[in-house]
């Protein structure tokens, strides 16, 4: 079966940066909806559609089609009494926008001096990254994944 827009497709991957070295890969399979259903990236959606079980596709995007430009206005400096006593490096912290009642994300780069540095980008923006994916399994989705947007059952999501 070929991946068309409403297919449930499965599959590994590695991510690469520009000096070929392993940023990400996953542990067990990923599943997602096809389609433009934004469960996956678009750039790497476009490369998958019409490819079978067994095949092999590689990705390189740029930073605007991957996690974004780095944006330094999502970069602050708070202190560190507005946190956690075990706070570290790497947590992760959510945070509401007042302008447009979001939730974001900020991860911990910094503790010093009384101060923390939180970064609201993406860990991976800025970044040129190369997309490689195995295709394991393709099916068609079922109606109420349809209906949802995602898919549900194993390795997926759950109600």
């Amino acid at each position: 079966m070929q991946i068309t827009k409403n297919s449930v497709v499965s599959l590994n991957y590695t991510m690469f940066d520009d000096e070929a070295q392993v940023i990400d890969q996953n542990q067990d399979p990923i599943v997602y909806l096809h389609g433009g259903y934004d469960n996956i990236l678009p750039a790497v959606e476009a490369v998958l559609d019409g490819k079978t079980v067994g095949m092999v596709v590689s990705v390189t995007m740029d930073p605007e089609d991957a996690f974004g430009e780095f944006d330094p206005s999502l970069v602050h400096e708070e202190d560190v009494g507005l946190f956690p006593p075990d706070l570290e490096v790497g947590m992760m912290f959510e945070t509401r926008d007042p302008e447009t009642d979001e939730t974001m994300p900020f991860r911990v780069t910094a503790i010093d001096a009384g101060k923390v540095t939180v970064d609201g980008n993406h860990p991976l923006a800025g970044m040129r990254v190369r997309f490689d994916a195995e295709i394991l399994e393709v099916r068609a989705a079922t109606e109420e994944e349809i209906a949802h947007g995602h898919v549900h059952g194993e390795h997926g999501h759950h109600h």
